[in-house]
Order: structure tokens, then C-alpha cells, then sequence
């Protein structure tokens, strides 16, 4: 009875808002449901990420038992997204992004708990519940638009897929924004509390409004079926895992502690700075279709990613270079960074496009939740290097690895499928 008093509650306000969105049709209502729910989730997602960082920093843990605290971050978030793309498929994308939600509601309060609770192996299970939200989360949300948008209209699901994952890495900047201000202002246990109390009320309100059948498939995928049989996909899928490792093993912890205990940033400017970094990023892979071609009705295909990587690999290589000489190293390292992310954003965002549209409609989460796992997998490579390899060899030797992930990423791009390869897919 308490459950039916609610949901007349629910009903009764959302018919007072229902003219607002009475003019848009049903898959632009559910596109924006599905953001507003990812958007929520990545704002935890980024803030819970600094806030981790900088908070056991200050307790002493050195750089790479922060990484070690990640670790089943990373790890579950490879499982998740294996095993979810075929939960997805057999019950629902809604279920999955409902279930991503209140996980991240749980991990959240677990790390509210005293300050003598906070060992590594409670962070560390946190940690895991939070890895494996934020990738149910993530599938869900790319998936479902593929089942909102018709096979034949691939220059509306590239602006859409650019759409949603520009705007989340924005806010995911300002999530880390967010977590280094938090820290400062009101202390790290009020702040994953807050965090958790919000995330709560969207998480009852994605329980009504998501579509119950959002990315079912007709049939009921095999368990068998979670590994991909494409080959542009394996690709593309080996292609994410060395650019995301490429990414994290400066980005995760080394620059961060780089930036405080080499240039002496506090919690405020480090959580700043590097806030607005993901949020330009964001901005760019936002812009991306008009940057690699959309305004002159094209859309991208292996042979642009492809040259975009080499572009990065460049950059990455200079920015190396020019610390390992010790010239300029804060001015290099802050420049470079936007050069860097700019060029890293269209990458990202020509990936998400690409899996989206080579992954069958039928069932479309299997096929993208391999990609993601993929992806998953180069962030946990990655992560740890971070720890490691810069607690061994400085803030350099990350910049070297990530380069050379960045060569690998360029030769397995070489195989993704061109333009002609896409239409027959298609036809």
C-alpha cells in the first residue's frame, strides 16, 4: 500500500511537469532521462575520485597503495561490463542503470562510516560496489541510445552519443571540482553523505520514469554469447584498452600527487585545475562531430581514428620530452595537458560513436558492454602503472608508457573497418 501511495504521488508530479516535455516525442523524452541519470551518477563518480585521492594522501599512503585502493575499482568495472551487456539484454537497460544507482547509494555510505573503519580492505570493497555502479551505469546509458536511434540515421546517433559523453565528462570535472572543494569546506565523511542523499532521490525518481523494455533483446542472449564474435569490434575494443591506459597512467594518481607535492598546489587548486581540464575535454568531445567532419555531412570511420591517435601519440611524446629535459615542467605539464585532452576527447568521442555503430541492434548491450570491458581493462592496467611506475620513476616514465601505449593504440587502428566496410554493415 505504501509503495501505491507513491506511485500516485510520482504520477501527480509528474503530470504538473509533463507540459514542458508534452511536445517531445518518446525516445527524446527517455535520451534525456537516461542523461540526467548519467549526468547525476558521474558528478559522485568524478568528486568520490578526488576526494579518495587527496584524502589518502593526506594520511600518508603513498602513491601506489592509492592505486591499490582502485584496484577492485577497475577490476569489478571489467566483470561489470562483460557480465552486465548480457544482464542488459536478458532484462533491460532500466534495470541496469537502476541497479548501477544504488549500488553507487551503498558505496558511498560505506565510506561514511568513522575514520577508524577506513582500512584499505573496506576502501577497497567501497571501491569495488562503486566500480561495479559506475560501469552498469555506463553501458546502460550508451546502450540505450542505440535503441533509441534508427540504424539509418548515423549522423543523429553520433551527435547524440557525442552529446552524452561530452556533457559526463564535463561533469565529471566538476566532480573532481566538486570533491576537492568538498574536502576543504565540510571534511571527507559529510561530503560522501551528501553525495549519497542526492544520488538517492535519483535514483527513486529513475524507478518510475525509465521504459521497462529499454534495450531488451527479442531473444534471451546466452551466457555464452557475452564474447564478441566481431572482428571490428575485438579491434576497436584493443584499440580502447591501450588509449584508456594510455590516459590513466599519468592522469589517475601521478599527476595529481605530482602537482601537490612538486608544485605545491593545496586540495583546492589541484582539485581546480584538474576540474577544468575534464570539463574542456568534455566541452571538446561535445564538438567532436563538427571537428571530424559532421557539418560537411560526414561521419567518421576507422581510417579517422586512426589518424587522430597518431596525432595524440605526438603530443604525448613532446610533452615527455620537453619534462625529461626539465624545461618549463609547469608551464608543459599545464599546456600540454589542454593540448592532450583536446586531442584525447575526440579519440574518446569517435570511439563511443564507432562501437555504437558497429554493435548489432538487437541486443545491443552485449556487444558494447565488451567494448566497455575493454576499456575498463586499459583503466586498470593504467591505474596501477600510475601508482607504481611514478612512485619508481617519476612523473616521465608515465609520460613514456603512455606514449607507447598510444604507438599500440595507432597499429591495432590500423585494421578498423573504412567507410565502405561501415555502409555494407548498414545495408
Amino acid at each position: 500500500m505504501i509503495l501505491k501511495r507513491s506511485e500516485l504521488l510520482f504520477i501527480a508530479n509528474s503530470r504538473v511537469l509533463s507540459p514542458m516535455f508534452a511536445h517531445l516525442n518518446r525516445a527524446v523524452r527517455q535520451y534525456m532521462l537516461v542523461t540526467f541519470n548519467y549526468w547525476n551518477f558521474t558528478l559522485t563518480d568524478g568528486a568520490l575520485r578526488m576526494l579518495v585521492v587527496l584524502y589518502f594522501h593526506d594520511l600518508g599512503y603513498g602513491t601506489l597503495a592509492i592505486a591499490s585502493l582502485f584496484l577492485f575499482y577497475e577490476f569489478f568495472g571489467v566483470v561489470t561490463n562483460l557480465v552486465g551487456g548480457w544482464l542488459g539484454a536478458r532484462l533491460g537497460l532500466n534495470r541496469t542503470m537502476n541497479v548501477g544507482l544504488a549500488m553507487q547509494v551503498v558505496a558511498l555510505l560505506m565510506l561514511a562510516a568513522p575514520p577508524i573503519w577506513l582500512t584499505i580492505p573496506w576502501v577497497m570493497a567501497a571501491q569495488a560496489l562503486s566500480g561495479i555502479a559506475k560501469d552498469l551505469n555506463k553501458m546502460s546509458a550508451k546502450s540505450a541510445i542505440k535503441s533509441l536511434v534508427a540504424d539509418e540515421q548515423q549522423g543523429t546517433l553520433y551527435k547524440w552519443i557525442a552529446i552524452l559523453t561530452g556533457s559526463k565528462n564535463t561533469l565529471k570535472g566538476a566532480g573532481f571540482f566538486l570533491g576537492g572543494a568538498l574536502l576543504s569546506w565540510i571534511g571527507f565523511q559529510a561530503s560522501v553523505l551528501a553525495m549519497a542523499f542526492v544520488l538517492a532521490l535519483v535514483f527513486i525518481a529513475s524507478l518510475f520514469l525509465l521504459d521497462g523494455d529499454m534495450g531488451k533483446a527479442k531473444s534471451k542472449p546466452k551466457f555464452k554469447q557475452m564474447l564478441s564474435k566481431s572482428t571490428s569490434i575485438n579491434h576497436l575494443s584493443a584499440a580502447r584498452l591501450f588509449l584508456f591506459g594510455a590516459r590513466d597512467v599519468w592522469f589517475v594518481v601521478a599527476l595529481p600527487v605530482y602537482l601537490g607535492s612538486v608544485f605545491g598546489w593545496d586540495h583546492f587548486w589541484v582539485g581546480g585545475f584538474l576540474a577544468l581540464w575534464v570539463m574542456a575535454y568534455g566541452v571538446v568531445q561535445g564538438f567532436a562531430p563538427k571537428i571530424t567532419g559532421k557539418a560537411q555531412g560526414k561521419v567518421p570511420d576507422g581510417r579517422a581514428a586512426l589518424y587522430w591517435v597518431m596525432a595524440l601519440a605526438v603530443i604525448t611524446g613532446l610533452i615527455a620530452y620537453a619534462i625529461q629535459l626539465a624545461w618549463q615542467p609547469q608551464w608543459v605539464i599545464t599546456i600540454g595537458l589542454l593540448f592532450f585532452g583536446a586531442v584525447f576527447a575526440i579519440n574518446s568521442s569517435l570511439h563511443s560513436y564507432l562501437i555504437v555503430s558497429y554493435a548489432q541492434g538487437d541486443g545491443v548491450s552485449l556487444d558494447v558492454g565488451f567494448y566497455y570491458m575493454a576499456n575498463a581493462m586499459g583503466r586498470l592496467i593504467g591505474t596501477i602503472l600510475s601508482g607504481w611506475v611514478f612512485q619508481v620513476a617519476g612523473l616521465t616514465a608515465c609520460l613514456w608508457v603512455s606514449f607507447a601505449f598510444l604507438v599500440v593504440t595507432s597499429l591495432i587502428s590500423t585494421r578498423l573497418p573504412k567507410h565502405a566496410e561501415i555502409t555494407k554493415r548498414h545495408s
